[in-house]
């Protein structure tokens, strides 16, 4: 299994578990983690999710090579596993909680836009590689980052790509709060504890009045950029930049306009 799931006392943990790719993520574990925040979502047994990786990575992001095979551009988009997911956690109604150590790549950093509070160990890193990869955001993290960040903060992240540490995180308010890496998880899990134990209608009722009036905008963002990004996909610049992946080697966007 490439991800975990547990539930013990109100709170549901979604484990990445794929230690030897880096916690890479597959269109099957889009498709785990999409059935497990669906199933959450009904059972009374859930109160709070966590959504965690390991001490050393949290994920690389996409799975390149399983990516590639299985590309969200037949049939329809809001199938794709991955699409699945992004509406799963976005619309979740329950508190969603990340608790990110080592690396967050790509999506694993644009999800986090989605938790409601966002524990990042004193070693996480983040990035979002996307105009690297001759692609654009996803999970409506060209509205949400902005909104968070102002617009050159995200503009740096975004346009440039460059990973960017716990604190400076903290600074753009993608974190709640950097604590030790060595006690994150224990930490996280006793935060999903407490929202476990207070009443779950308000939870849900404070959750979707803070929420509820960017849910439109998001949605419609987030139809955006998977439009974009699909097309972007079967671009040349896209098709330089995994070609130089996979041979280990810088990619040359220069003879593209």
């Amino acid at each position: 299994m490439s991800i975990l799931t547990t539930t013990d006392q109100g709170v549901l943990t979604i484990e990445f578990d794929r230690l030897d790719k880096k916690n890479a993520i597959t269109a099957a574990m889009y498709q785990q983690m999409a059935d497990a925040l669906r199933e959450a979502a009904r059972s009374d047994a859930v109160r709070a999710i966590v959504i965690r990786g390991k001490p050393e990575i949290f994920t690389a992001g996409n799975d390149l090579d399983d990516f590639m095979q299985r590309p969200p551009v037949e049939g329809e988009p809001s199938k794709a596993p991955v699409f699945q997911f992004l509406h799963e956690i976005s619309h979740a109604a329950k508190p969603v909680i990340a608790a990110v150590s080592g690396a967050a790549i790509g999506i694993g950093t644009t999800m986090l836009l989605h938790c409601d509070l966002v524990y990042a160990g004193d070693n996480a890193k983040f990035s979002l590689p996307f105009v690297q990869l001759g692609l654009c955001p996803e999970a409506a993290s060209s509205l949400l980052l902005p909104r968070l960040a102002g617009y050159q903060g995200a503009a740096e992240k975004l346009l440039l790509g460059e990973p960017f540490d716990a604190q400076e995180a903290l600074r753009m308010g993608l974190v709640t709060r950097v604590v030790p890496a060595a006690g994150l998880h224990d930490f996280t899990l006793a935060q999903a504890r407490k929202l476990a134990a207070l009443p779950a209608s308000s939870l849900r009722e404070t959750k979707r009045l803070m929420k509820g009036a960017d849910i439109a905008a998001m949605e419609q963002r987030m139809d955006e950029e998977g439009a974009v990004f699909r097309r972007m996909l079967q671009a040349p610049e896209a098709k330089e930049a995994f070609t130089a992946f996979f041979e280990k080697r810088k990619p040359d966007f220069s003879r593209f306009g």
